[in-house]
């Protein structure tokens, strides 16, 4: 009774069939994020341009249902979001391309999946956060065995075929050494690096709680992610690693209990690359890291270049280079590859790489810049509260914004995977902000 009590006032009265319903419906969001690229290049090639948007009809049917059982609730940062969205796709077609198909597509981001990255967070719950998270973890290990493949495979392999069974292979030639970067199950190497990036943040998190997994689970995860970091060839996913180490750090300061645990998973991950290290699959993929990592630096910069340019510099640059622009932008998904391609015949960046400048280039100015400021309104409200959840002993929340705040910030929308990880993790963190069950507070 106490337990029903408490869950109903967690959901705030929310439908019990609708709730059961949207929940089944972030899981199948979820696995279609992480095999959707499967399904393009091994299981239905054919299909592989319809398959881009597989997750939207899931997102529709997510908000019809929370709108059938009214649990589609107010929201000031979505409601602007949406309301800017919908102005967006009018001066797109009285000002901009005036193509409504390229429109729609566009504001599908904004109507369709952030509206259910909001459902999300309100219908799970803590351990429903807790239960995902230990899905990533135990896909994680197979998914570091098909990156491995893939990596020492040649382009020309079953298992490296690229969208539509391209036989010319799905891997980046953004590596070193000849070697191409892996994506995993996923379209592109950036679904990988952001899958194994969440997986950084679990590992952490059960790693200080391993009560609540097996810890053979958490181990495996842990060499599968200490792997995936020189195979994936990704600067990006080592420096995620280090700001969650950096993330638990602060988290953890002055308690000396969880002070030592951070001691000991720092010691472990120090013995599982001493296992690695001498293994000729692990010295292989470490040297052409060492060299991408290299050589990157010369040519981009190191950490702070790193930072400053993908970060500051996307900020400085949607803001300041306006000039030229038309005051409601060129129109909505016309940034995107799949409004290039409709438009032009030819899948290109048309406006800017950058999320920002994307936004301000197909919304304007006006438009562009105040749904960036809505954006980073609710990016930053989360923030300080993940970081409020800490002194009540939560760790959870603020992991996940060691992962969450850029991608939340300015996590390219443009591209579908990436837009399922900022719904998934937006969804997350929202959903991890909730008190625990009776029974958890109670262990």
């Amino acid at each position: 009774m106490i337990n029903s009590k408490l869950n109903s006032v967690a959901s705030g009265e929310l439908n019990p069939v609708g709730i059961s319903l949207i929940k089944k419906l972030v899981w199948l969001y979820f696995f279609l994020l992480i095999f959707e690229g499967a399904l393009r290049k091994w299981v239905l090639p054919g299909l592989a341009t319809p398959l881009l948007i597989i997750r939207d009809p899931v997102a529709l049917m997510g908000i019809l249902t929370a709108y059938k059982y009214k649990m589609l609730r107010s929201n000031i940062y979505l409601n602007a979001m949406v309301v800017l969205t919908l102005i967006s796709v009018l001066t797109t077609m009285a000002f901009g391309h005036g193509n409504f198909m390229v429109a729609i597509y566009g504001a599908r981001i904004f109507l369709l999946h952030i509206t259910f990255m909001f459902i999300i967070g309100q219908v799970l719950e803590y351990d429903d956060v807790v239960k995902i998270g230990k899905a990533i973890l135990i896909i994680s290990i197979p998914m570091a065995l098909l990156i491995g493949m893939q990596f020492y495979s040649p382009q020309s392999a079953l298992v490296n075929r690229g969208i539509g069974g391209n036989e010319e292979g799905g891997g980046f030639n953004g590596g070193a050494q000849g070697f191409f970067r892996p994506p995993g199950t996923f379209s592109f190497t950036v679904g990988n690096v952001q899958f194994f990036s969440l997986v950084s943040v679990f590992v952490l998190y059960f790693l200080f709680n391993l009560k609540n997994i097996n810890k053979i689970i958490v181990i495996g995860a842990a060499f599968a992610l200490i792997a995936a970091v020189p195979l994936s060839i990704s600067r990006g996913l080592l420096f995620q690693v280090l700001i969650g180490l950096m993330f638990v750090g602060i988290s953890i300061s002055g308690n000396a209990k969880n002070f030592s645990k951070l001691l000991s998973i720092v010691f472990f991950g120090f013995v599982v690359i001493f296992i690695l290290k001498d293994t000729e699959f692990f010295k292989t993929a470490t040297g052409a890291f060492t060299e991408r990592f290299e050589t990157a630096n010369e040519a981009e910069g190191g950490v702070e270049s790193m930072f400053l340019d993908r970060f500051l510099g996307g900020l400085i640059t949607a803001v300041t280079g306006t000039d030229g622009l038309p005051l409601f932008g060129f129109g909505l998904g016309m940034g995107t590859n799949v409004g290039a391609q409709l438009l032009f015949g030819s899948a290109v960046f048309l406006i800017a790489e950058g999320e920002w400048g994307r936004t301000v280039g197909e919304m304007g100015p006006l438009l562009g810049i105040l749904l960036i400021f809505v954006r980073s309104s609710w990016v930053f409200s989360v923030f300080f509260k993940s970081f409020q959840k800490i002194k009540e002993g939560e760790i959870l929340p603020w992991l996940l914004m060691s992962f969450g705040f850029l991608l939340l910030l300015q996590g390219q929308l443009s591209q579908p995977t990436s837009v399922g990880f900022v719904v998934l993790v937006g969804g997350l963190v929202i959903a991890s902000l909730k008190e625990k069950s009776i029974e958890k507070l109670e262990e």
